[in-house]
């Protein structure tokens, strides 16, 4: 069974995991600054791997599931490096995507039952995008897709629901 404890070592991960957050909504805030940037991508990195622990780690970003976004992760964090922020981002927001898909779900009943954005959550529209986006994700149970893909699988599914409520 898992030991779900507080202990220093976790302490400190979550404190990097958050500095390293914050410190990439700061490169994004002064215009990609590459070094900031760099160094939330270090901290965030390792804050997770502390708070985790080191084999369970290797052995989410190793997962097979998880091989494409561990990647573009990988890829993205080499392009903010090398002097290209802005596309790196974008690689990384899809690796971060992929990689923690897993756990949107559970994000979501989080933020429905917080107190102000609870609200926002709890509204139809917001509802029935986060139903289309659960429903596409069950429908490509080991194939994480596209944006695009998404979005015509959104597109089909609306049309079919026209028709049907047609006849």
């Amino acid at each position: 069974m898992m030991s779900f404890e507080m202990n220093d070592r976790k302490k400190i991960g979550l404190g990097l995991t958050g500095f390293g957050v914050f410190f990439s909504f700061l490169g994004i805030i002064f215009f990609f600054d590459k070094g900031l940037l760099a160094m939330g991508n270090i901290l965030f990195f390792s804050g997770v791997t502390l708070t985790i622990g080191l084999k369970s780690s290797a052995q989410f970003f190793m997962k097979r599931s998880n091989f494409k976004g561990t990647v573009s992760f990988g890829v993205g964090f080499f392009l903010v490096i090398i002097g290209w922020p802005i596309l790196g981002m974008i690689v990384e927001a899809y690796g971060f995507v992929v990689l923690f898909s897993g756990f949107w779900p559970t994000l979501a009943v989080f933020l429905q039952k917080m107190p102000i954005i609870g609200w926002l959550f709890q509204q139809p529209f917001v509802r029935s995008v986060m139903f289309l986006w659960h429903l596409f994700l069950l429908r490509s149970y080991f194939y994480l897709p596209s944006f695009m893909e998404f979005i015509c699988f959104c597109y089909n599914l609306i049309i079919k629901l026209q028709v049907h409520e047609r006849c």
